[in-house]
């Protein structure tokens, strides 16, 4: 039996939050302030400062107050990035197709990261915000989302997204974008274009072509640094990415993006526009539906358990700690089959609480002691199922 989702969006002294549940319990929280500028998905014509092989990885200028940061591993669009003011010896580097091996992938990699120079200019875009006074991290694989599909220049292939699991429906979407698939660039189908017909996936292509074009000019007519492609803003992304047929509710309070998400719902899912709600009660949006509760709730490092147990999330320099305690829980077993039920219901809500907290790097959790070999990994099979 499939949980329903409902996302819920308010708006309020120029910032936008958008809320995920399940069965009123949230799951996702985003947020778009006014004083932050976010950037991920953003596209940059940037330039190298710093090569550092020992850290495997170099820095780039962008235009932000920190440099950003490009891992060596990062590196793999050796073609795209030839185009730009590399080493004129670059031009004779353009071997690289989506038929050569993993070993002669790695050693063009290796062959590109040499050429690499201080002042080169180089196309990156964002992967993850600056965080704590270090500056965002950055990948040269660019792609470029629409509504139902996403362009990757330099990439010639066409891929499915693995939600769609019908293999006749993967084979007819992948005959359509055949179709007007551009060369040497790749396609990939989105989990929401599952039943659309080739008009509409094709308008979309056309959406996204066009920004590819705009790019590409700007990329040709600036110098480095500079923003060449700003990604959508948090609310429109939410509704572009996680809005899935499992998802039977938008109830947003704003009027200007109500009928910004109902006219991108004619456009790519007319037939869910009955699940678009305008909230018009005078109680804020998140307090009726218990949300903001919810969200204090994970400024906190304690979270109770409903057995009377608790997690306790600490940050550290290096790591996250997260530590798992029986509390005020009595069982009526064993101390070896309390203690596992209290694990089984931690490793739920640890999962529940690293996404909704956006909580990643190294986490380190220091279950409740288990004698048995079998009941270990149980707690263990299960927290990579709820992970999954």
């Amino acid at each position: 039996m499939s949980t329903f989702k409902q996302i819920y969006i308010n708006e309020s002294a120029g910032s936008t939050r958008i809320a995920i549940t399940e069965e009123k319990k949230l799951i996702e929280i985003h947020a778009e302030l006014p004083e932050h500028n976010r950037t991920v998905g953003n596209i940059y014509k940037g330039k190298i400062q710093n090569v550092i092989p020992g850290m495997q990885a170099a820095f780039v200028d962008i235009g932000l107050a920190i440099n950003a940061f490009l891992p060596f591993s990062e590196i793999g669009n050796y073609e795209g990035l030839s185009n730009l003011s590399l080493s004129e010896e670059d031009d004779d580097d353009k071997n690289s197709n989506s038929n050569i091996s993993h070993n002669n992938k790695s050693k063009s990699r290796e062959q590109f990261i040499k050429k690499l120079k201080v002042n080169d200019e180089i196309l990156v875009q964002v992967i993850k915000e600056p965080f704590s006074g270090k500056g965002p991290r950055v990948t040269t694989d660019i792609s470029i989302p629409g509504s139902l599909l996403v362009l990757v220049p330099d990439a010639p292939y066409i891929g499915i997204s693995r939600k769609i699991s019908d293999k006749y429906e993967k084979r007819r979407l992948r005959r359509l974008a055949k179709k007007f698939q551009p060369e040497n660039f790749g396609i990939i189908i989105r989990t929401v274009a599952q039943g659309k017909n080739q008009t509409l996936l094709e308008s979309d292509f056309q959406r996204v072509w066009t920004k590819w074009e705009e790019l590409e000019k700007l990329t040709k007519e600036n110098d480095a640094p500079i923003l060449i492609y700003k990604d959508f803003t948090t609310s429109d992304q939410v509704i572009r990415d996680l809005f899935t047929s499992d998802v039977e509710k938008i109830c947003v309070d704003s009027k200007t993006i109500y009928k910004r998400i109902i006219a991108y719902l004619k456009t790519v899912h007319p037939e869910e526009l009955n699940k678009i709600e305008l909230y018009k009660s005078k109680t804020p949006i998140f307090k009726n539906f218990e949300i903001e509760k919810q969200i204090s709730q994970t400024l906190k490092p304690k979270v109770l358990l409903k057995s009377g147990a608790s997690i306790v999330i600490e940050h550290t320099e290096a790591m996250v700690v997260i530590d798992v305690n029986s509390g005020k829980f009595i069982g009526k077993k064993n101390h070896e089959q309390n203690s596992l039920q209290i694990n089984l219901e931690a490793a739920t809500e640890i999962a529940r609480q690293l996404k909704l907290r956006d909580i990643g790097g190294l986490v380190v959790i220091d279950f409740i002691d288990l004698m048995k070999v079998e009941n270990r990994k149980k707690v263990y099979e299960e927290f990579r199922k709820i992970l999954r």
